[in-house]
C-alpha cells in the first residue's frame, strides 16, 4: 500500500494597504528642517504613532544626502517607513517605494508668525497738538491730556488722566476688547478696532465728564465713568 504524500505547511504572504503621512522636504534641507522644528514646537505630537514616508522628489541634487536627513528626522523622533522619489541603496535605510497615492485628507500645518508680547507705554505729561503716538504692542497711558490735533494709536486700551480733546484709536492690533478711558471727555474722534466715531456723532451729553468707550455688538458705546 502506498502511503499518502505528507502535507506541506502553507507559507502565507498577503498584501496590506496602510495609511501613512508623507513628508516632502524642499531644498535647502536646513531651511526645511527649521520649518519642521517650528511645526513640532506648536504640535509636538504631530507625528506621534504615525507611519511616515519620505518623499524625496523635490530635493534635487540633495537627494544624495538622504541618509543624513533620515538621521535628522530620527533625532526628532520621526521614524521613516519608506522612501519614494529617489532610489537609495545604502545599508540600513528604509525601502524604496513606488506608486504612492495622495490621501484625500492630508495634514497641513500652518506656521503663523509669532506676535510680539504686549507691553504698555506711559506718557509722562500731555500729548501736544500735532504729536502722534503709535504703540501697536499694548496699552497707552497718558498722565496728562491729549490736546486737540494730537493723535494716539494703540494696540490695546488707552487711559487718559486729563482731558481727551484729540483723536484716539484703541485696539488697533485687532483687539475689539480694548477700551478708552478719560477724565474729561472732549474728543475729536474715537475708534476701537476698525470702528470710529467723530465728535459730531457723539453728542454733548457727556462733554466735560469722565467717560469710558468700548465695543458692544459691533457698535461703539460711550458711558460716564463712575
Amino acid at each position: 500500500m502506498t502511503s499518502p504524500a505528507p502535507t506541506l505547511p502553507v507559507f502565507a504572504c498577503r498584501g496590506r494597504v496602510f495609511r501613512a503621512l508623507a513628508l516632502a522636504p524642499q531644498a535647502p534641507v536646513s531651511d526645511w528642517l527649521a520649518l519642521l522644528d517650528e511645526a513640532l514646537k506648536r504640535s509636538p505630537t504631530l507625528f506621534a504613532g504615525k507611519g511616515v514616508i519620505l518623499d524625496a522628489a523635490n530635493l534635487g541634487s540633495e537627494a544624495a544626502d538622504i541618509e543624513s536627513l533620515i538621521a535628522e528626522l530620527s533625532g526628532r523622533r520621526i521614524q521613516i517607513l519608506g522612501i519614494e522619489g529617489a532610489s537609495c541603496e545604502a545599508a540600513g535605510l528604509p525601502p524604496f517605494l513606488v506608486n504612492g497615492r495622495p490621501a484625500a485628507d492630508s495634514v497641513e500645518v500652518v506656521i503663523e508668525e509669532e506676535k510680539p508680547p504686549m507691553t504698555s507705554l506711559t506718557i509722562e505729561g500731555s500729548v501736544r497738538s500735532g504729536q502722534t503716538i503709535v504703540h501697536h504692542e499694548g496699552d497707552v497711558t497718558v498722565m496728562g491730556s491729549v490736546s486737540s490735533g494730537a493723535e494716539i494709536l494703540a494696540g490695546g486700551s488707552v487711559h487718559v488722566y486729563g482731558a481727551l480733546r484729540g483723536r484716539v484709536i484703541a485696539g488697533a492690533a485687532k483687539n475689539p476688547r480694548a477700551r478708552i478711558y478719560c477724565r474729561k471727555f472732549e474728543p475729536e474722534l474715537l475708534g476701537i478696532d476698525r470702528l470710529v466715531r467723530t465728535a459730531e456723532d457723539m453728542g454733548n451729553h457727556l462733554r466735560g465728564q469722565a467717560a469710558q468707550i468700548w465695543l458692544d455688538g459691533g457698535a461703539i458705546k460711550i458711558a460716564a465713568l463712575i
